[in-house]
């Protein structure tokens, strides 16, 4: 069983049992969260589509909050000698899922 939910504005896939990469969610490492809104789910070949949403819950809970590697920008203009570096690490939290509806 799997489920299509909307976290911070992004549609993610999520499996009971599995952990996703989320962007960062407020709370504790060990505290337990209820992701966003169902937007469909998957049971042995039978696919419920929500008009918007459906009525399922879908339960985690937090294992660490990670950054990702770090990007880095740069930008330069010719023959001025102007140069800049830039540097961003993205902030995420790792979830484990632990029931869907």
């Amino acid at each position: 069983m799997y489920a299509i939910v909307d976290i911070a504005g992004k549609q993610t896939k999520v499996e009971a049992d599995k952990f996703v990469y989320t962007h960062k969610l407020a709370g504790n490492v060990g505290d337990s969260v209820e992701l966003g809104n169902a937007l469909l789910t998957e049971d042995n070949g039978t696919i419920n589509i929500g008009a918007p949403t459906l009525d399922v819950k879908v339960t985690g809970t937090i294992l660490a909050h990670v950054k990702s590697d770090k990007v880095l920008v740069f930008k330069k203009k010719r023959r001025k000698g102007h140069r800049k570096l830039n540097g961003h690490r993205q902030d995420y939290t790792k979830v484990q899922i632990n029931s869907i509806g």
